[in-house]
């Protein structure tokens, strides 16, 4: 699978070039929230990002001059773009401080989640499906590779929140993003740990959200989904998860 190749370009004419840098911008905006492109450092080359992405360089530049504009980076004069600054998202989240918080982080994604996948397979559009499927090749690539990329993971689950067509859904996975990223962090080193078939068995589990969706199918979406993040919380956890009583 391989959603963002430039033959997807050409076949869908200028029109499809808007789509693609969009999904890119989101993909670069990830990595630099998420601290894998820290402030001051040199981005890839563009030659690298585009072959990573499957996109040409005009594609590229376009998702990059999104990040310039929005101040996102900079670049220097035949020296590349850096990264400048993130703009924080407007509502507001104590950091993750305990393996408490990040099970409660589950407990909130399970719920949102699992209704934003349901109302995603009953508004999602041909743009909205393009967007899950490029996360889903990304995971497809990694998992080939037996790595697990916790960009790719967290473009897909924000992709479906944006098929959901509700902006709050969208709103708190942004606002969620580096308390997400903790957990599928610590999601992919216990995954490792097992080889190809836990990443096999992950990667099959999106695609079966993938394919409720363009399916229209909300019912089983929403239990997939359910079941999805359920199983990367006890995974996670061992199947010990913490007494979150008060008393």
């Amino acid at each position: 699978m391989n959603v963002m190749t430039d033959h997807d370009e050409k076949a869908g004419g200028e029109r499809s070039k808007p789509g693609l840098a969009d999904r890119v911008y989101h993909l670069l905006y990830s990595r630099i929230s998420n601290g894998d492109y820290p402030a001051n450092q040199k981005l890839p080359s563009e030659k690298v990002l585009a072959d990573e992405f499957g996109v040409s360089r005009p594609v590229l530049r376009a998702a990059l001059e999104r990040l310039r504009e929005q101040g996102i980076i900079h670049s220097r004069q035949g020296a590349g773009s850096y990264v400048r600054e993130v703009k924080t998202a407007p509502l507001g989240f104590a950091r993750v401080e305990t393996i408490a918080d990040i099970q409660r982080c589950y407990e909130f994604r399970i719920c949102i989640e699992a209704m934003a996948a349901r109302l995603a397979a009953a508004r999602r559009d041909t743009g909205a499906l393009a967007e899950i499927g490029t996360a889903l090749s990304l995971m497809e690539g990694a998992t080939d590779s037996l790595t697990h990329r916790e960009d790719a993971d967290f473009a897909f689950h924000l992709a479906v929140s944006q098929a959901a067509n509700n902006q709050y859904f969208e709103a708190s996975m942004r606002a969620l993003r580096e308390h997400i990223y903790v957990g599928m962090k610590l999601h992919g080193q216990s995954l490792m740990t097992d080889g190809a078939q836990g990443l096999r068995e992950v990667f099959e589990e999106h695609s079966a959200i993938f394919a409720a969706i363009r399916e229209g199918d909300g019912e089983t979406a929403e239990r997939l989904m359910r079941g999805h993040l359920t199983h990367s919380r006890d995974r996670l956890f061992g199947g010990a998860l913490i007494d979150l009583g008060r008393g």
